[in-house]
């Protein structure tokens, strides 16, 4: 384990194509950022005709990253993060509410978008303490993933898994879940899976998800919730298992349990 950047040495970033909506930067829209171009404005406002309840679903599943790294560090101690389908640069990302908790915590983000790649290097830093690291990979890699944090973060100490809205990208649900069984398989025992995606629980979801993958960007598929669940398999959920990602643990409020997204999430221990 060393403390050198992950993706030192690595090529120039291949150019970024904005013919094509694309889903972090649509995910980023939404959620009022400024990285995105005109074809994802556009694609993001006909998503939203259809299904006006994506912005709210947006913020919760963000949230709902937010609830959960903070208890990992706060509460289970978890120093180590490795967030894979690290999306575009938000408020509060990963190694800032790590750090804000334990600030020697050190975070590995992993992306194969050029325009994610290129604004974390920009904008994701770290506290002097900790470490932040980009591993330029495909979630289909696990074994370069694993390999190229590994220079970052210790495989002998715990870590969070962080697989945020990302899995929906893998068609077959088989290869999605053999995707996370290898990841698991080699994180230590004591260690961490976060997981939200979105659900096939709204028909007018399920619609505007048909038209956006129709209109030529990679697909992505939505799942029962079941299915989320079943990328749990073999570990163990923590209360309250795997729940619409804005009633996972809520903050305290004076208006009782917020209202059901439909994305669902969860976080569980490997034994």
């Amino acid at each position: 384990m060393t403390d050198e950047p992950a993706n030192s040495g690595q090529e120039a970033l291949p150019k970024i194509d904005t013919s094509v909506p694309q889903s972090a930067r649509i995910w980023n829209y939404w959620l009022g950022g400024k990285d995105n171009y005109e074809v994802d404005r556009v694609a993001g406002d006909a998503f939203r005709k259809i299904f006006p309840g994506i912005e709210t679903g947006a913020r919760a599943a963000r949230y709902f990253l937010a609830r959960a790294v903070r208890h990992l560090a706060a509460e289970k101690g978890i120093r180590q993060f490795l967030d894979i389908g690290t999306g575009l640069p938000s408020v509060d990302n990963t190694h800032e509410i790590a750090q804000r908790v334990a600030p020697d915590s050190r975070i590995v983000y992993v992306d194969n978008d050029p325009l994610v790649l290129a604004h974390a290097r920009a904008l994701l830093t770290s506290t002097p303490e900790g470490v932040t690291n980009y591993v330029d990979a495909d979630l289909r890699d696990p074994g370069t993933i694993v390999r190229e944090a590994g220079k970052t973060l210790n495989f002998d100490q715990p870590i969070a898994l962080m697989l945020m809205g990302i899995l929906g990208h893998i068609e077959d649900y088989d290869e999605a879940r053999s995707i996370v069984r290898r990841l698991v398989d080699a994180l230590p025992s004591g260690s961490y899976l976060v997981h939200y995606d979105s659900t096939d629980t709204s028909e007018a979801y399920l619609q505007a998800i048909q038209e956006y993958n129709d209109g030529g960007s990679i697909p992505y598929i939505l799942r029962s919730p079941e299915q989320i669940a079943g990328f749990f398999e073999g570990l163990e959920l923590l209360e309250p298992g795997v729940a619409s990602c804005s009633r996972w643990r809520p903050d305290a409020g004076a208006w009782g349990l917020p209202a059901e997204v439909h994305q669902y999430g969860g976080v569980a221990l490997k034994r």
